[in-house]
């Protein structure tokens, strides 16, 4: 083989490499912007997802599939509801009412985390809250309790702002009972939320009721009660009938929680 041809033989492989070389830069490009986007992508769908449940929950989904999600639990169930809501919004401009109910939502949610709580869903201007339903929880009750009277000090302060603003003062009723149920992802495949089924969400629902009826914005029933911290200061109510249920229900308003007292 002549110099020539081995020259040209030579040129044409470093050609050759140089294209495949080339290709295959094009190709780690295209393959890094891919994983870059399905990154972003996935990042972006956690940060939504994260909104309608809690982190623990997404990092399950994300490792092991909505599928196993879902369990029996004893859950600590918190509802709480404004008063007089119905008059409010006939009597405050929708944008003025919109204002303060996400000022309200804001600050309710905030106390609820602060102790290890859940914010399950928005209904209306009511809240719904878990307790020990993400995670074995032993001091879920005291947590719900304390979480309801950080969210009455909260309205209160709440309160004296609408007041500078001119705006009605807000009123809220916080019902709590524990029991079992199901916790879990539910929805459709269109949304899904983490929720708790069961009676107990029920129970808390209608106990939440009886604040406009007793002298008492935060009610436990008997069932919480048991459960709890003997510094908590609670008023015994006569046994109750609540709708649903076959025997009235035992029931306590709190009044607060003395944080001196011995154990």
């Amino acid at each position: 083989m002549t110099a020539a041809v081995l020259a040209a033989a030579l040129a044409a492989a470093c050609a050759g490499l140089g294209a495949w070389l080339w290709r295959s830069r094009r190709q780690v490009a295209r393959l890094r912007f891919q994983l870059e986007r399905a990154a972003a992508s996935l990042e972006t769908l956690q940060l939504a997802f994260s909104r309608f449940a809690p982190d623990e929950v997404v990092e399950r989904v994300i490792a092991g599939g909505v599928s196993e999600v879902g369990e029996k639990k004893e859950v600590t169930v918190l509802f709480a509801d404004l008063v007089g809501f119905t008059a409010l919004s006939e009597a405050v401009e929708p944008t003025t009412l919109v204002g303060m109910l996400n000022g309200y939502f804001e600050r309710m949610s905030a106390a609820i985390t602060r102790h290890r709580g859940h914010v399950s869903t928005f209904i209306g201007d009511g809240i719904l809250a878990l307790f020990g339903a993400l995670a074995p929880n032993p001091w879920q009750g005291n947590d719900a309790v304390h979480a309801a009277l950080a969210m009455r000090a909260e309205m209160e302060a709440y309160n004296v702002e609408l007041a500078k603003r001119g705006l009605p003062r807000l009123s809220v009723g916080i019902g709590l009972h524990r029991g079992r149920g199901i916790a879990g992802l539910v929805g459709s495949r269109e949304l899904k939320e983490f929720a708790f089924v069961g009676r107990t969400v029920n129970v808390a629902a209608r106990v939440q009721d009886l604040t406009r009826q007793l002298p008492a914005d935060v009610i436990v029933t008997e069932s919480l009660r048991a459960t709890l911290d003997p510094r908590f200061r609670l008023q015994a109510f006569p046994p109750t009938p609540v709708k649903g249920l076959a025997r009235p229900v035992s029931i306590y308003g709190v009044e607060g929680f003395d944080e001196e007292a011995s154990e």
